[in-house]
């Protein structure tokens, strides 16, 4: 059975024209939703209303689910991704990265290969998710750019992915740099053959490179990657599931009220790419 999507944009973005019963039974469609991932990097289905066992019976059809441990709730493999200090304290005070734009776990042995997030409470205001798709920025790079990209490193540190907040609390930060720093190539070369960048919040300094080379060049990429034209903005609506590739996208959300009581559960999935 094939889909019935539409393109959000030229570049990036398909809605998928769904209902809950045949998302949740058509294990038919999983390769077609994956081979629909890498190529639109952002998928959205409006309205599906799933709950937690919903939301990771499709993941678990996509996909290897992530346990995170660490945050309540994740021993089931879900994350209530919200400010809410009394719901999720560690969100509250490790995750401030999550407003500049970021690709998740660059740090890691492995970073995931999905994320699915659907959307619970919402702030009246502000609170939009935006993605940019760095396959298309990596493609649209001038061939000689492409060339002098390929032997760079990057070393990528989740300490400097939240560097922007000023006072974070010692045992924070120390608990930052307990997750070891990681170099890797600025030029993701994938299984499929596309490549993509990998830069954003977390990327330190090019090896080798004085800073203010290395800074110039990190900034450079992440504008020429977040220009309208790679770029999907999501309006949430309640409901809402969002699926996105994040070894091919960057991600941030746009301001809104810490107050407000906004959550989106959240399910990562493994990648098996490195």
């Amino acid at each position: 059975m094939a889909l019935e999507t539409v393109a959000l944009s030229p570049n990036i973005g398909a809605e998928i024209k769904v209902d809950k019963k045949t998302l949740l039974e058509g294990h038919a469609l999983a390769a077609e939703l994956r081979d629909l991932l890498e190529r639109r990097v952002v998928l959205i289905a409006r309205g599906l209303d799933f709950d937690d066992s919903e939301q990771l019976a499709f993941a678990k059809m996509l996909g290897r689910v992530r346990i995170a441990t660490i945050i309540k709730e994740g021993d089931r493999g879900i994350l209530k991704v919200s400010f809410d200090k009394t719901l999720n304290p560690d969100f509250y005070k490790g995750f401030l990265g999550t407003f500049s734009w970021h690709m998740d776990g660059p740090y890691e042995p492995v970073p995931p290969w999905a994320t699915i997030l659907t959307a619970r409470v919402l702030s009246p205001t502000g609170g939009q998710t935006e993605f940019a798709n760095t396959y298309a920025a990596y493609e649209n790079l001038p061939e000689g750019e492409k060339k002098y990209l390929e032997s760079i490193q990057v070393l990528h540190s989740v300490e400097v992915a939240n560097r922007f907040n000023q006072n974070p609390e010692p045992e924070m930060v120390a608990s930052w740099r307990k997750i070891p720093t990681r170099v890797r190539p600025l030029i993701w070369v994938h299984r499929s053959g596309r490549k993509s960048l990998v830069i954003g919040a977390s990327a330190d300094h090019v090896v080798g490179m004085e800073r203010n080379e290395s800074d110039a060049l990190l900034n450079r990429l992440v504008e020429w990657s977040t220009q309208p034209r790679f770029v999907y903005q999501h309006q949430w609506r309640l409901g809402d599931m969002v699926i996105w590739d994040n070894t091919g996208a960057l991600h941030r959300v746009l301001p809104y009220d810490m107050e407000s009581g906004r959550r989106l559960h959240r399910v990562t999935l493994e990648s098996d790419e490195v």
